[in-house]
């Protein structure tokens, strides 16, 4: 079928990647256009990114090098657990060792997980009601929090039920429940960067740092949003968050500035739109968000998801990308 051999191929350019990577780092981006590849240092948001993958494709083949590979990467994350300075530890931890736990139950890798979990919630302001999300452009933001970290919130939600602790969920509910209340605009588009004030939780600025404008809708910052509602509501069944999700996937499905591959421009209001560069990071974590929303939902809305999903993945998986 077509998605099987989106599979098998996805597992051919893993093995081809494994032999070029670095055994003491991680791949992060490859530029075909000079077949060079990228690498990162563990404490880059993307490290769990390759383990993960390569456990996905792992899981569907069967295949034993694709874990080995993994599980070497496994060893080199493990230091990351104790990482204080970063909001990806769900990113980090959870897409790695969350799926090695998942797919061969683990004591070590639980105790690395619930680590990070303590390490993540570190980062909690229980005045803002948010985790922190960087430490840099203290000239700029007092206390600045990013959509991206709605998609870390799973990765306390695990801890909770597997710790029996309930500080972790909590935390993860505070969170989302202040995102979306000072992160999304009255059409269900929502902003980059929320900057705090750490002495009364207000809110100071309504930034961008990656999109094109502070006003604008940055794609993949929709992306995160949906994908983190969407498991947020999977995670407490808490109705407030399937409705979220649903009008954030109807501002992005309705969008005039949605081209018709289903693919967005990396920014909904670009100025140099159709010329503007498309975001496929953002469709391919859309397609996912909307694969598992379809199940939450009425028939209608169920086929209208699955239905764009399918579409964003045929797209993707083209030549065109």
């Amino acid at each position: 079928s077509f998605v099987d051999k989106q599979l098998d191929d996805a597992a051919l350019q893993y093995k081809v990647l494994a032999k070029k990577a670095d055994p003491n780092l991680l791949p992060k981006t490859y530029y075909a256009d000079r077949d060079f590849l990228e690498n990162s240092k563990t404490s880059w948001w993307t490290s769990g990114f390759y383990p993960g993958t390569l456990l996905y494709l792992y899981e569907n083949s069967g295949d034993t090098s694709l874990w080995n590979e993994a599980a070497k990467k496994l060893d080199l994350l493990t230091v990351e657990k104790d990482n204080k300075g970063t909001h990806d530890l769900g990113f980090m931890l959870y897409c790695s060792f969350g799926n090695a736990d998942r797919l061969a139950a683990n004591p070590a890798y639980k105790k690395v997980m619930l680590q990070g979990a303590e390490s993540l919630i570190s980062r909690f302001n229980p005045t803002v009601g948010c985790i922190k999300s960087w430490d840099h452009n203290k000239d700029k933001w007092q206390f600045p929090v990013i959509i991206d970290n709605m998609m870390n919130l799973e990765f306390l939600n695990w801890a909770s039920r597997e710790s029996g602790d309930t500080k972790y969920a909590d935390i993860a509910k505070i969170h989302a429940n202040t995102t979306m209340k000072h992160h999304f605009r009255d059409d269900y588009s929502s902003y980059h960067v929320i900057d705090y004030d750490t002495t009364t939780g207000a809110v100071r600025n309504k930034h961008t740092a990656q999109g094109f404008a502070h006003e604008s809708a940055w794609s993949r910052g929709q992306a995160w949003g949906l994908y983190g509602y969407v498991l947020m509501y999977r995670d407490t069944k808490d109705p407030v968050y399937l409705a979220q999700a649903n009008h954030i996937a109807d501002y992005i499905l309705n969008h005039p500035h949605l081209p018709k591959d289903g693919i967005p421009y990396w920014d909904f209001d670009a100025d140099n739109i159709p010329n503007a560069k498309r975001d496929a990071s953002a469709a391919a974590v859309i397609a996912s968000a909307l694969l598992e929303l379809q199940q939450y939902v009425d028939a209608q809305a169920s086929t209208k998801y699955m239905n764009a999903a399918e579409l964003m993945l045929r797209s993707l998986a083209s030549a065109a990308y």
